[in-house]
């Protein structure tokens, strides 16, 4: 029941459209700018995280192994 609800409610649901970019009051309709994020430094403390985590459990894992 919960996922026929779950999906029917998915079908409701819409994005809004981009705000106007400043300065374009009458909503010409020219492209929206923006920039990116930067995900760089990121996406190195992600992998460093995820090393040192994989790095406790191995050393968890030989240290029960040794006892």
């Amino acid at each position: 029941m919960l996922s026929i609800v779950l999906t029917i409610s998915g079908f409701s649901l819409l994005a809004q459209a981009p705000p106007n970019p400043p300065g374009d009051a009458g909503g010409s309709g020219g492209p929206v700018g923006g920039g990116g994020a930067p995900i760089g430094s990121g996406i190195v403390l992600l992998i460093t995280l995820a090393a040192g985590y994989g790095g406790k459990k191995v050393f968890d894992a030989r240290k029960k192994l040794a006892e």
